[in-house]
């Protein structure tokens, strides 16, 4: 077979460089009779021990390396590069939608460039370029997003005409073709070879390397990495690295104590072909063809093509283990419309020979991201996986970051899109798995337009007032495995037809959210807001105080019943958290985070807090079902229903108090929304949700009371400035960087943590700030919307870009928010940004490629715009700062 025959060719290249390695690779079933050499004996003690010698092990040994590490033993259980990495298509791609991915892919290219000549190993290293076709007008817009967000990366690119396609690959059927992307750069390597290539170097530089080696299980104690257990014997280590692929899962599952790593394995085929008479050129570019479901590269002369079928067969659900990765059944009946598609798209082929149809596993994940960092529950155990069939394209990249991460204890970009304490223990349960890995496979090549949702393994968490909103026209979406309304479809309307609403254009809920917003600005609306991550934090005396000042930003040594907001920084002062804590006592403090923190915050908090019996921390969110009463009725609503006073005079902003509501006691009223507008957040013991519910809906007829989802609390939070940590927010934003100096307690002499950083950024400026832009020229019902991640530019030059819009029905116009930099035009260097240079500056908002002008703003407009006003009535300029 030809994979084969690539595979032995690697093996002899690389094994005659190392003799060394015959060695250590030898059969371990030696007899009396037989002659063979046992292996080097393993190391009894090692710091980083890494699993798995595909492309993300040898990736993390040679990065690790090559940051000073040289203390790493890595394990391969079979042969190296012989698990799905050997059957790897070999096509580095940086057409990715998402930021940290496309800049993965960029570091894999620019790396597996040089490798060849740092290693002297043959990689098949070879720029075709690839071109990604469009058969459809929302196609070529996705594709001209992309195309937006490499361009500003410097990695050329552009969106090319049908006729352009043939020039470059004259093979290509073009006729239902409306435009493609072409991105010269891409590359094609040999996957194996890549990964031999990363093992030499990391050789060289004092990694040992051991093949036909199994970890069986990683030893934990006190919530540490201790060692690992191999059938050949136990290496003691600190760092232990699941770069497992596929059997990730069930070595994550093989400990005492458990890690998830939610991952599921599918099948996954392409076709390879004896070369065309005319051999293909080498140099022709890469074909991806989503619509077709399939991609087409050149392999000897010939070509090899696979794709992403509508109907994926997963496989090892029940935790099937093998060393290596035989061939798995070849299967023309399932391969049968991918290859229509091929043949429809290169009708040349029709007279071609077939070599061989390949089937290999590969490993999918829930959410279509892989998955990188350490776990929540084992310090020191990390893990690189999942790699959604695009394992050569992030390798090089991926383990950079995850070896920084290691040594540095952080990498150097923002990679929480992928890490692993996004997913929680919901997510690992093999059923959820298996179905959602037959959803996710299929859409890696459907159109994603923006806020799709995944229709699998859903209904997971939900809020005890679920059917009761379903009942009443809820649409749902899912974070963090729970239920969330998006808005609810008043009676009469099309539900079929908003169930379907997928466009970059003005969406079909346009008019309902209006409506919701209005409620909540002009009477009172209710949304469930029970998917926020919630904990107790409590002591015997004053640890959980002290504990919380150092951990958090903001001051907490407040009167109790009083809120604080306050972020939880890192030591360069970003935020790893976003949250309100409010004061229940002297000794008790209730923290409201997103509804993704709640793994991640935990595992944070849980790291740093004291090992103190005296001290407490509980996870409550299950406990409580909560309400948001947004609208300046919602102080009636609460009033009548607790015979108490909720005026501003009674119960001040950011405050907090267990109050009756209807029957139910012990509710915790909050004055807080999370949006800027009036209102409260009613905190409900769960077994009173239902009843609470009940009174506030009914109580709040004669007060025009609407139920409201998430897309009205987005629109809300948007136009008032409000930033959301995970979209706006994350480890590399600083308070200073988004106008919250505020909510930091620089100036009363506690020592936190992050202070350090702040205080310098005080002293010497920032280098990003967040700014508000108002679109000045898009027309709502004709143009593309903004989403997130649109290229700003200001004075014609690339700034920055944004992290969140929404339309403002206040403004009648688009607001993003995003972080503008400050570059120098010559060198590229970043500068600090002035108010001044916010302010001077004369802004556009990219949107697939074509530019809007925009008002940029750092303060949020001072009138709540109780009236609407009309646009050519407004003058956006000259507002006052709040």
């Amino acid at each position: 077979a030809a994979g084969m025959f690539l595979r032995l060719l690697s093996d002899i290249q690389w094994r005659a460089a190392h003799p060394k390695w015959r060695r250590m690779t030898s059969s371990q079933r030696s007899t009396s009779t037989t002659t063979e050499s046992h292996p080097v004996s393993l190391p009894a003690q090692a710091q980083v021990v890494i699993c798995g010698g595909g492309i993300m092990g040898t990736s993390v040994a040679y990065h690790l390396s090559k940051m000073g590490w040289k203390d790493v033993v890595l394990l391969e259980q079979g042969r190296l590069a012989a698990g799905t990495t050997r059957f790897c298509a070999g096509i580095v791609s940086t057409a990715r939608p998402v930021s940290i991915e496309l800049k993965m892919a960029h570091y894999s290219n620019k790396l597996y460039q040089q490798l060849e000549q740092e290693t002297g190993v043959q990689t098949g290293y070879m720029k075709t370029g690839s071109i990604s076709l469009a058969q459809t007008q929302d196609r070529l817009i996705s594709l001209k997003r992309i195309a937006s967000s490499l361009n500003v990366m410097g990695i050329p690119c552009e969106i090319i005409s049908p006729k352009k396609v043939v020039q470059l690959h004259p093979l290509i059927n073009i006729h239902d073709l409306v435009g493609a992307m072409y991105v010269p750069e891409d590359a094609l390597v040999s996957s194996a070879n890549v990964s031999l290539a990363l093992a030499t170097a990391a050789s060289r530089n004092g990694v040992q390397i051991h093949e036909r080696t199994s970890v069986s299980h990683v030893t934990v104690q006190k919530g540490r990495v201790t060692g690992v257990e191999t059938d050949r014997g136990r290496i003691q280590c600190e760092y232990f690295v699941n770069c497992a692929g596929q059997w990730a899962y069930e070595l994550g599952h093989s400990g005492e104590e458990a890690v998830h790593i939610p991952l599921h394995a599918c099948e996954h085929f392409y076709l390879l072909t004896h070369p065309l008479k005319e051999p293909l050129s080498s140099s022709l570019p890469t074909i991806v063809d989503p619509d077709g479901r399939i991609y087409i590269r050149n392999w000897q002369g010939g070509i090899l093509s696979g794709g992403f079928e509508k109907n994926p067969k997963p496989l090892f659900t029940e935790g099937r283990n093998q060393l290596e990765i035989q061939n798995l059944q070849e299967d023309w009946d399932h391969f049968g419309p991918l290859l229509s598609a091929l043949l429809r798209r290169m009708p040349g082929l029709e007279a071609l020979q077939i070599m061989q149809l390949v089937n290999c596993p590969e490993s999918f994940t829930p959410d279509m991201r892989c998955i990188m960092g350490e776990s929540p529950t084992a310090r020191g155990y990390f893990v690189l996986a999942g790699m959604n069939s695009a394992g050569i394209s992030y390798g090089g990249g991926a383990g950079k970051y995850l070896a920084e991460w290691m040594v540095n204890g952080y990498p150097s970009e923002n990679v929480w899109p992928l890490d692993l304490k996004r997913f929680g223990t919901l997510q690992s349960s093999r059923t959820f798995l298996r179905h959602r890995v037959m959803e996710v496979m299929p859409l890696i090549c459907d159109l994603k337009v923006p806020r799709w949702d995944f229709q699998t393994g859903r209904q997971l968490r939900t809020s005890p007032l679920y059917d009761r909103l379903d009942a009443q026209g809820a649409r749902w979406m899912e974070k963090h495995g729970f239920e969330r309304v998006k808005y609810f479809v008043p009676p009469g309307n099309d539900l079929l037809d908003l169930d379907h609403s997928k466009t970059f254009y003005k969406p079909d809920w346009f008019d309902i959210v209006g409506s919701e917003v209005k409620c909540c600005k002009e009477a009172v609306c209710v949304i469930d807001m029970s998917s926020f991550t919630k904990f107790e934090i409590s002591s015997t005396g004053d640890q959980a105080l002290e504990s919380l000042q150092y951990l958090f930003s903001n001051d907490l040594d407040v009167p109790v019943g009083h809120v604080v907001h306050t972020g939880m920084l890192n030591e360069k002062g970003g935020y790893e958290n976003d949250c309100s804590i409010a004061r229940l006592s002297k000794r008790s403090f209730f923290m409201i985070s997103p509804t993704d923190q709640q793994v991640h915050c935990w595992a944070w908090l849980k790291n740093r807090l004291p090992d103190d019996s005296n001290l407490t921390m509980e996870d409550v969110t299950w406990k409580y079902t909560a309400l948001n009463l947004i609208g300046p009725r919602a102080v009636d609503v609460l009033s009548e229903l607790s015979y108490a006073p909720m005026t501003a005079e009674h119960f001040p902003s950011l405050f907090c108090k267990e109050m009756s509501v209807g029957y139910a006691n012990g509710i915790r009223v909050m004055s807080i929304t999370h949006t800027g507008e009036p209102g409260f957040v009613l905190y409900i013991p769960i077994e009173y949700a239902l009843h609470v519910y009940n009174e506030v809906m009914n109580m709040g007829q004669k007060y025009g009371i609407r139920n409201a989802g998430y897309y009205a609390l987005r629109s809300l939070r948007i136009e008032k400035f409000f930033a959301f940590w995970g979209q706006d927010l994350d480890a590399f934003t600083t308070p200073m960087e988004c106008g919250r100096e505020f909510q930091v307690k620089l100036e009363k002499g506690m020592q936190f943590l992050g202070q350090e950083a702040l205080l310098e950024q005080k002293q010497n400026g920032v280098y990003k700030r967040f700014t508000m832009f108002i679109l000045e020229d898009h027309d709502t019902d004709m143009d593309l919307w903004p989403w997130w991640g649109e290229p700003i530019f200001r004075n014609g030059r690339y700034v920055g870009k944004t992290t969140s819009s929404a339309y403002s029905y206040t403004l009648e116009r688009h607001v993003c928010l995003g972080f503008v930099h400050h570059f120098d035009e010559k060198t590229g260097e970043e500068l600090v940004v002035t108010t001044d240079f916010i302010n001077q500056g004369e802004y556009e908002i990219d949107i697939a490629g074509q530019r809007f002008q925009a008002k940029a703003k750092l303060y949020p407009f001072s009138s709540l715009f109780t009236q609407r006003r009309r646009k050519d009535e407004m003058e956006l300029s000259g507002y006052q700062r709040e």
